[in-house]
C-alpha cells in the first residue's frame, strides 16, 4: 500500500489527514476522553499531549535555523521577515481599532486565526519554488532568516503589542525556549542538526493528530468559507507587500510572491496561544480549522501565482 504517497498528493496532507482523524475521534467518540484509564494511557498521551509534541517539534525545527548568513542572505531574509511580521502587525492594529469583538470579526474569523495565518511562511514551499525556478542559492537560503517566524512567539508578540491579548513576560520566554534550544544545538554541532532535523517531519502528523483530537467537527460548519477567504487574503496582502519588498532589495518580485503562503505548523499556533491566554480558549478549535484551510489554499495558489509571474518576468527580460 502506498499510504504516504497518497497523503503527499494532498496539499498539506501530512498535517491535514491526521488532524481529521483526530477530529473524527473527538466528534464521534467523545466519551473516551473522560475515561480515567484513557487519560493515564499512552493513547491518551498521544491524543491529548499537544504541548509536549509541539515542544519536541520546535526543538527539531530550531535545529535547522543557522546563525550565520552572508550579506545578501541577511538583507533579503531580514527584509522579507520584517515585511511579513510588519504587515501582520499593521493588520492587528487595524483589527484592534475597527472591531470591538476580536473573537468574531466577520464570517467567524478571529484575530487569533488571522494573525496566526499571516505571520508564518511555508518555508518548504518557498524553497522548493525558488529552486525549481532556478533562482540563485542566496535567494533560497533567505528562508534561514524568515524561519524565525515559526512557532507561537511572534503571534503572541503581535497580539500582545497590538493590545489584542495579554501575556506575562515568562510566557514569551517559555514559548521560544524549545526553538532556541534547537537552534543552539544545531549550530554547535552539525551532527545534532542532521539528527534533530529529521524529527520535524515525523512530529508533524503526531501533533496534528493531537490537535485534531481537540476539535469537534460540528465547528467545521461554523468555520464555513472563512478559512478559504483567510487563505486568499494571505496570498493577496502578504504577496503584494513582499513583492514590493523583493523589488526594493534587488529582486524581481518572484521571491516575494513565493513567500505569500501560510506554513503548515501555523495551524498549531491557535492551540499553543490559547494554552497561555484563556481568552482564546473558546475559539482555538475554530481558528485551527480556519488556519488549516488557509494552509491548503495558499499551498495551491502560491505556486500557481509564483510560476505564472516568473514566466512573465522571463519573457520581459528576454524582450529587453
Amino acid at each position: 500500500m502506498k499510504i504516504k504517497a497518497a497523503i503527499d498528493k494532498i496539499p498539506g496532507g501530512m498535517m491535514l489527514i491526521p488532524l481529521l482523524i483526530g477530529a473524527v475521534i473527538r466528534t464521534f467518540f467523545p466519551g473516551i476522553f473522560d475515561l480515567p484509564e484513557f487519560k493515564s494511557s499512552f493513547t491518551g498521551g498521544l491524543l491529548t499531549g499537544t504541548s509536549a509534541l509541539l515542544a519536541a517539534f520546535y526543538i527539531c525545527l530550531g535545529s535547522t535555523i543557522r546563525f550565520q548568513a552572508t550579506g545578501y542572505i541577511l538583507k533579503k531574509g531580514v527584509s522579507m521577515w520584517v515585511g511579513k511580521i510588519g504587515t501582520t502587525f499593521i493588520i492587528a492594529l487595524l483589527i484592534k481599532a475597527i472591531f470591538p469583538d476580536q473573537n468574531n470579526l466577520f464570517l467567524g474569523l478571529s484575530a487569533l486565526a488571522i494573525i496566526a495565518a499571516f505571520s508564518d511562511t511555508n518555508g518548504g514551499l518557498y524553497m522548493a519554488l525558488m529552486g525549481q525556478l532556478g533562482k540563485k542559492a542566496e535567494d533560497v537560503a533567505a528562508y534561514s532568516i524568515m524561519s524565525l517566524e515559526s512557532g507561537p512567539f511572534f503571534t503572541m508578540l503581535i497580539l500582545g503589542v497590538a493590545g489584542l491579548a495579554s501575556f506575562p513576560i515568562t510566557a514569551f520566554v517559555f514559548a521560544i525556549l524549545p526553538l532556541i534550544l534547537g537552534m543552539v544545538l544545531g549550530n554547535l554541532d552539525e551532527k545534532m542538526r542532521e539528527f534533530l532535523s529529521k524529527g520535524q517531519d515525523v512530529m508533524i502528523p503526531l501533533f496534528s493528530l493531537a490537535i485534531g483530537a481537540s476539535i469537534n467537527l460540528a465547528n467545521v460548519v461554523k468555520a464555513g468559507s472563512s478559512g478559504i477567504i483567510l487563505g486568499l487574503a494571505v496570498v493577496v496582502i502578504t504577496g503584494g507587500m513582499l513583492f514590493l519588498i523583493d523589488r526594493l532589495t534587488g529582486g524581481d518580485g518572484v521571491a516575494g510572491i513565493a513567500a505569500s503562503s501560510t506554513a503548515g505548523n501555523a495551524a498549531a499556533v491557535p492551540v499553543a496561544v490559547a494554552a497561555v491566554y484563556t481568552g482564546y480558549s473558546d475559539i482555538a478549535a475554530t481558528a485551527t480549522l480556519q488556519v488549516t484551510a488557509a494552509v491548503i489554499v495558499t499551498a495551491i495558489l502560491t505556486p500557481l501565482l509564483t510560476t505564472w509571474f516568473a514566466k512573465r518576468a522571463q519573457r520581459r527580460k528576454a524582450q529587453v
